[in-house]
This record gives C-alpha cells, structure tokens and sequence, in this order.
C-alpha cells in the first residue's frame, strides 16, 4: 500500500507538472492543490508503511526514489518554467546523483539512508540527515518554495474564471512580495539540501575505504 501510495504521488506531481506548462491560471491553482496532495502523500507512505508494517529495505529505497523522482520533476520544470534559474536543479540533481549512488554502496553492504539500520553512525550527521527534525525541516522548506513558486507566478491571473477584479488588483499588489519570498526559500531549501548530503559523503568514506582493503 505504501508503495502505491508513492507511485500515485509521482503521477500526480507528473499532472501537476503538465498543468503548469498550459499556462492558464485556473490550471495554476489546480496544481496548487496536486502539488499540496503530493506532499501530503509524501508523509503519509511512510505513516501507512509503519502502520501496516511494511517497512522494509526496499521500501525505503523505493521512497527515497519517489521523494528524488518528485523534487526533481518540479525543479527542473520550474527552471523550464524561467520561476528560477538552472543552476538550481544542476545543483539539486547533482547533490541526489552523488548522495544515491554513495547509499548504493552503503545499501550493498547491509545498510539503509534511515531507520533502524542507518549508514549514519556519527551522531551529527545523523541528526543533520536521518533525524526526524531534519527531514522534517527540509520537507517543510520544499513544500513552502513548490507551492510560493506556483501561487507567485501564475501567469493571466485577471483571466480565471472565478477571479474578481479586487482580488486581481490585489494580486498584482503582492506579487512582488510572493516572487521575493520565493527566491528566498529556494536559496534556503538548497541550502538545506546540500547541507543534508555532505554528511552522506563523510560517512561514506569507512564503505569506499573497505572496498580498497
């Protein structure tokens, strides 16, 4: 069950993602709503697999997978998009290329990203990646920048449907605000995301050194 629920979330963000690219802004506020069921999904595969007891190795992977296949759908479209600038999803997509394929080898030698059997033995390092605090932080941080992203710049607001002139002049008025608030956020879910993968790179030094004894 949990791991449909992480298929669903990725086909989800993939209509999301389609709505984004019409460009009108009904569909906007659509993928407002898609993209805030994703993330709700996000936390709830893992709450159904702790409930069920289908917590396993594989499970984990397969999460992991859902949460790298989710990120970077939105930020590469986002970039598509021109919401911000390329470097952002180069960098993100690089960060998850070099953190998955060290927890590839860590995987090989009997050892998960979280859980019971983290590749996490350094107390700081695992509480700057697999503590709940710090997933949690970095959740929250992607779930405000998707959505800041979405509500800051949809684009032909004044033509939906259901919009009153009031409510577009007063769009128009915070939107400014909106794209700052937004930019900010995405230096800061970045940041957040390269911080959370250096300690990967530290831990997985003992894995690569055994390889070479």
């Amino acid at each position: 069950m949990a791991n449909l629920l992480t298929i669903l979330r990725m086909i989800l963000a993939v209509v999301a993602i389609e709505f984004l690219f019409t460009g009108h802004p009904c569909y906007y506020i659509a993928a407002l709503f898609l993209t805030l069921l994703v993330i709700v999904l996000d936390g709830l595969d893992g709450y159904v697999a702790r409930k069920m007891n289908e917590q396993s190795k594989f499970g984990s992977v397969f999460d992991i997978l859902g949460d790298r296949v989710v990120e970077n759908f939105y930020w590469i479209a986002f970039a598509v998009l021109g919401s911000v600038c390329v470097w952002v999803p180069l960098v993100v997509v690089a960060r998850g290329i070099i953190v998955d394929g060290l927890r590839s080898i860590a995987f090989s030698k009997g050892y998960t990203a979280f859980g019971d059997s983290t590749m996490m033995q350094n107390k700081f390092c695992k509480f700057l990646t697999a503590s709940r605090f710090s997933r949690a932080l970095y959740g929250v941080a992607k779930t405000l920048v998707f959505l800041m992203l979405i509500l800051a710049y949809i684009p032909n607001f004044e033509y939906c449907d259901f919009v009153t002139v009031n409510q577009f002049i007063l769009y128009s008025n915070i939107q400014p605000y909106l794209i700052l608030a937004a930019d900010i956020l995405v230096y800061i879910t970045v940041a957040l995301c390269i911080i959370r993968g250096l300690p990967v790179i530290f831990e997985s030094k003992r894995f690569l050194d055994d390889d070479k004894n």
